[in-house]
C-alpha cells in the first residue's frame, strides 16, 4: 500500500513538510525533497554575455572559456554575417515624401518615431548619428531634444550640407564571424542570440520597423541554428524603453534587458544597489566590463556572489583584445576566467538561456513523493511549456542512513547521484527531468 503523496514547492516547501506524513513512523525525514536553488546545489551562477559579434570575441575569448569548460552567450547583429538573408531597411513611405513633409511640419512626437527610422536610410552615412543620438535622447526620456535631434538632420538634407553616399561604396571594417564558423560554436554548446540586424536605437523606431529589427534577426538565426536559439535576445544599448520592452518580450521568451519575474531581481549594470540587500528569490546581476575595469573589482564580484546563496551574475562584454567598443584584453580575461574556475565547486557557468530556463522551471515545479515497500519515488512536473521547458532540475532527496547505496533511475535510465550528510541525516542529489516518469530511489542490495 502506498503512503500518503507529499508535494514540495520551493515557495511552500516548509509548510509542505509540516503538513504531509511520508511514512507511518513519526519522524521519519525519508523522501524529504528539495529543488536546489542552483544547479548541483552551487552558490550562485554566471553567465558570460558579449554583445555585437566583434570578431576577437571568437578568435581570443571564445577558446579562453572553452580552455575551462565554460560556455558562453553571444548577442549577434546578423546583418554584419556575410550570407544573411535579411538586412537593415527603412519601411515605410517614401524617404522623398517625408524629406519634402519635415519642410512644412516641425518634428514632433506624432511623427519622431517614422522621421528617426527613416533617418539613417536618407543615403547621407553621416546622419545614422542623428538616428542614434535621438534614440539616446528618447531612452533618457527627453523626446522634446529628439525632436531637435531629428529636424536638425532634415534641415541638412535639404539644405545639402551633408555628404551623399557613393554609388558602389561598402562597408570596410575588421574580419567578420561566418555562419559556418558559428555553427560549429553552437555545436559545442555556446548560445547565440538576437541582437537586431543592424543595432539600432529601438526606442525612436517606428514599431514597423523595430519589428523588422527584432523578427528578421530572429528568422536568420532560427534559419541557420535552430529554433533552441531563438529564446534569449538583448536590445542594443540596454534600453529598458518600455514600448521597446513590450514588443520584444512578444518575440523573445527571455531579455536580458528585462525579465518580469515577480521572484527575481534585475539590477542593470549601471545600479549601484547592493545585490546581497534584495529579498527575492533570486537577483540577476548585470556588470560591464570596460577596458579599464581592475581585477580587483572583477574579483570582488565574485566574492559578492559566493558570500550569497541566490546571485546570477550576468557579465556582459563588448569589445576583445583591441577590436571593438571597451576592448577587454584577452590576459585580463584569461586571469578572470581562472578566477571563475577556482571557484568551480561553487559557482555555475552557464548561459544566459541556462539559467533562465532554471530558475523558471524550479520556480514553477512541484516533487510529489510517494513511498512503495523500501522505493522512494519523486515526480517532478511544472506548469511550463513542456516543448521549451526541458531543462533537468538538481533535487536532494533524504534516504535512510542504514542504506548503504542505492540505485536511482528514471524513465529505466540510470541517474548519476552523489551522497552526503546534514544534520538531520542522509541524502542524495541528482538531476530529475520535468513532466517525465518518476525517479525511482531504491537501495542496493547485497
Amino acid at each position: 500500500m502506498k503512503n500518503p503523496s507529499t508535494v514540495y514547492h520551493p515557495l511552500l516547501f516548509l509548510a509542505a513538510l509540516l503538513a504531509c506524513a511520508c511514512s507511518t513512523t513519526q519522524g521519519d525525514r525519508t523522501g524529504k525533497t528539495e529543488l536546489l536553488k542552483w544547479k548541483d546545489g552551487k552558490r550562485a551562477a554566471i553567465s558570460l554575455t558579449y554583445d555585437d559579434g566583434s570578431i576577437n570575441q571568437f578568435r581570443v575569448a571564445l577558446p579562453l572559456m572553452e580552455e575551462q569548460g565554460f560556455p558562453g552567450t553571444f548577442f549577434i547583429n546578423t546583418g554584419q554575417i556575410p550570407g544573411s538573408e535579411f538586412q537593415a531597411r527603412f519601411i515605410g513611405r517614401a524617404v522623398e515624401e517625408i524629406i519634402a513633409e519635415t519642410a512644412a511640419v516641425p518634428t514632433n512626437p506624432d511623427n519622431l518615431f517614422e522621421r528617426a527610422s527613416a533617418v539613417g536610410f536618407l543615403g547621407y552615412p553621416a546622419l545614422v548619428d542623428s538616428h542614434t543620438r535621438a534614440g539616446a535622447a528618447v531612452d533618457a526620456g527627453n523626446v522634446e531634444r529628439a525632436c531637435q535631434i531629428i529636424d536638425e538632420a532634415y534641415a541638412k538634407v535639404r539644405a545639402g550640407k551633408v555628404e551623399k553616399l557613393r554609388e558602389g561604396a561598402e562597408y570596410s571594417g575588421s574580419e567578420q564571424i561566418t555562419w559556418e564558423e558559428i555553427g560549429e560554436f553552437a555545436l559545442r554548446g555556446h548560445e547565440f542570440a538576437c541582437h537586431t540586424i543592424s543595432h539600432p536605437r529601438l526606442a525612436v523606431l517606428d514599431e514597423a520597423n523595430m519589428r523588422w529589427e527584432l523578427e528578421k534577426c530572429r528568422e536568420d538565426i532560427l534559419n541557420r541554428l535552430g529554433p533552441v536559439h531563438t529564446f534569449s535576445c538583448e536590445c542594443p544599448y540596454g534600453t529598458e524603453n518600455e514600448r521597446v520592452m513590450e514588443v520584444a518580450l512578444e518575440i523573445f521568451p527571455a531579455l536580458r534587458n528585462r525579465m518580469p519575474e515577480a521572484y527575481l531581481d534585475e539590477l542593470n549594470r549601471g545600479s549601484r544597489r547592493e545585490p546581497g540587500r534584495s529579498d527575492k528569490t533570486y537577483v540577476q546581476w548585470q556588470r560591464g566590463a570596460l577596458s579599464e575595469t581592475p581585477m580587483e573589482v572583477m574579483n570582488s564580484w565574485i566574492d559578492t556572489c559566493l558570500a550569497h546563496d541566490n546571485l546570477w551574475l550576468v557579465l556582459v562584454y563588448h569589445g576583445v583584445d583591441g577590436v571593438g567598443w571597451e576592448a577587454i584584453p584577452g590576459d585580463t580575461l584569461d586571469q578572470f576566467f581562472k578566477t571563475i574556475k577556482s571557484n568551480d565547486g561553487n559557482l555555475w557557468v552557464a548561459t544566459f538561456q541556462d539559467v533562465t530556463k532554471y530558475m523558471r522551471e524550479r520556480m514553477h515545479s512541484e516533487a510529489v513523493v510517494t513511498r512503495e515497500r523500501d522505493q522512494i519515488h519523486v515526480r517532478l512536473s511544472h506548469s511550463l511549456d513542456p516543448g521549451l521547458y526541458q531543462m533537468p532540475l538538481s533535487m536532494r532527496t533524504a534516504i535512510p542512513d542504514r542504506w548503504e547505496s542505492c540505485q536511482v533511475t528514471q524513465d529505466g535510465t540510470p541517474v548519476d547521484y552523489e551522497t552526503g550528510y546534514d544534520q538531520e541525516g542522509k541524502f542524495i542529489t541528482y538531476q530529475a527531468v520535468p513532466n517525465g516518469e518518476p525517479v525511482i530511489i531504491a537501495p542496493v542490495r547485497d
